[in-house]
């Protein structure tokens, strides 16, 4: 096997497009302006990007409900551009991969159209799951699944003569209609799909949903029918995980590996795993199926040494045990920021919050593997936790009415520059405002102040990625657990690199003497204080 393939120690930026940088003036971010803001990621250091759906879409959960999987929707330009976008990529040596979505369609999608207007028991509906509903008249739906954004899992269609007619499955929104994977168009169909952004020179997918796919075959009730909504996890047994999946994975595989072997330049499949247990989670990344699925164990540990250090063994245990390397992340589109999720009772993460925050951003840099940062972690920003209810989009809400886990609060348009909205983000002398406001607090988390403050969110990120380049003990590897501390972290990476985070908020002894190659906050040599992670260079 070799061992030194990009995508095994890459660090990846996540791309949310329509609020990363506006070029047209509308208030949504585009792919234009994702090329013209490649220079910066350049500058930061990331060795790749993974861009959120940009397909046509309806846009019920923003790109997540795709309408046609092979085109670009106008809000965010065309296929010309994208080229464009991939062009620049590749001149500055940046990856790229894409967000591709097999779970679920939109329901405006042309074969999910096709199969409202066939009959029941037709082809086209054979390619999603429709079925007869319960109960003398079929009034109720087929069982008694929920979805991951509330509500049942099912919705009933009118038929062509105008009566109530069958049930079709959707475990997000009725907007986003789950296909049937049993049925052998819609894998091909998928295959199609892959080549054809293949051939325009991705480096690769990141996979939605990547255990879902297969539902139990018989559609059975659940034991826990609201377990998903009320999770927004992947828990119900009978709807995700099933072993078929695997089988996808398998022919995705294969088909990245026909294309590496034409031209040498590996493709990447990285998937969105949600299971149990980080064992579960190795089944995912065996040697023919997803090169690596995102470790979500870190993101969602509390801010304990023991609580990291066990999810950190199972994952060293257990996946890069099949040969994979373990792909770590702290955040993403889904998920609340990092400094506001540390900050405990501070919503702005300003002080505990955002200390937390750098020190976990410098553990995650040190372990062995990939990494990945959602957009605006590498300026400390913090969740949006006051927008109105109005200007909220996310299909939670509308679904349950409860604000609780909505994430549009890590989906406000990025700070580029200025004192007020929109902070450049948008420009131009008829802009419309974001498409989700702004705060006024935003001014001080701007790009252009973080790169010309040398303490900034932004240079922790930075030096933490050059060094990662510089330093061969670093990316790929093992690590080595070392005494310390009661609420110290600490491991070498081999030829004298030592990574320590002190968890409590108490000063102790540093675990290496003299002063730090790289902190994440003030760290005086021969100690390392509380909420703070440090390298150090040892003589072995």
């Amino acid at each position: 096997m070799d061992t030194h393939r990009w995508w095994r120690d890459a660090v990846i930026y996540q791309v949310y497009v329509r609020s990363f940088l506006d070029s047209t003036g509308d208030g949504i971010g585009d792919l234009a302006g994702v090329r013209a803001g490649l220079p910066y990621l350049k500058k930061l250091g990331v060795d790749g990007i993974w861009l959120s759906p940009f397909y046509p879409s309806p846009q019920h959960d923003h790109g997540y409900d795709v309408a046609h999987y092979c085109g670009v929707d106008p809000v965010f330009g065309d296929l010309d551009e994208f080229d464009r976008l991939m062009a620049a990529a590749r001149r500055l040596g940046i990856r790229v991969l894409l967000d591709i979505v097999p779970n679920h369609c939109s329901s405006e999608h042309s074969w999910f159209q096709a199969a409202l207007a066939a009959e029941p028991g037709s082809p086209e509906r054979a390619r999603f799951h429709f079925a007869d509903g319960r109960g003398p008249d079929g009034d109720e739906p087929p069982n008694n699944w929920h979805a991951m954004f509330g509500g049942p899992a099912w919705t009933r269609v009118t038929e062509s003569d105008g009566r109530p007619g069958q049930w079709y499955l959707h475990m997000f929104t009725p907007e986003q209609p789950d296909w049937n994977w049993r049925h052998p168009e819609v894998p091909v169909e998928f295959d199609r799909v892959l080549r054809f952004w293949l051939d325009r020179g991705v480096d690769g997918f990141r996979i939605d949903v990547a255990a879902g796919l297969y539902k139990h075959p018989d559609l059975p009730d659940s034991d826990d029918p609201e377990a998903d909504a009320r999770t927004r996890d992947s828990v119900n047994p009978l709807a995700w995980n099933q072993p078929e999946v695997h089988d996808v994975w398998r022919r995705w595989r294969a088909i990245c590996e026909e294309y590496t072997a034409e031209d040498g330049h590996d493709r990447l499949l990285v998937g969105e795993v949600s299971v149990p247990t980080a064992r579960e989670h190795a089944m995912y990344v065996r040697p023919d199926e997803l090169h690596q699925a995102f470790f979500f164990d870190l993101l969602s540990a509390p801010w304990d040494a023991d609580a990291f250090r066990k999810v950190i063994f199972e994952a060293m245990q257990d996946i890069a045990g099949t040969g994979s390397t373990v792909t770590w992340v702290l955040n993403n589109h889904d998920q609340v920021r990092t400094v506001t999720r540390y900050g405990e009772h501070d919503p702005h993460g300003s002080g505990l919050g955002a200390s937390r925050a750098r020190a976990a951003a410098l553990l995650m840099l040190a372990l062995p593997g990939a990494a990945y940062i959602y957009q605006g972690e590498e300026l400390g920003l913090p969740e949006v936790v006051d927008l109105p209810d109005d200007v909220l989009t996310d299909p939670i809400f509308r679904r349950t009415g409860s604000r609780s886990r909505v994430r549009d609060g890590c989906r406000v348009p990025l700070p580029w520059s200025g004192q007020a909205s929109p902070f450049g983000f948008t420009s131009g002398a008829h802009s419309a405002k974001p498409w989700l406001p702004q705060p006024e607090y935003f001014a001080l988390y701007t790009t252009d102040r973080a790169l010309d403050d040398t303490r900034s969110f932004w240079h922790l990120y930075r030096d933490g990625l050059q060094l990662r380049a510089a330093l061969p003990q670093l990316g790929e590897g093992t690590l080595r657990w070392l005494e310390s501390a009661p609420g110290v972290l600490a491991f070498d990476r081999g030829d004298g690199l030592v990574c320590a985070v002190n968890f409590g908020t108490a000063d102790t002894p540093a675990p290496v003497p003299g002063a730090p190659l790289l902190a994440s906050g003030p760290c005086p040599a021969g100690v390392l204080p509380g909420s703070t992670a440090a390298w150090w260079l040892t003589d072995g």
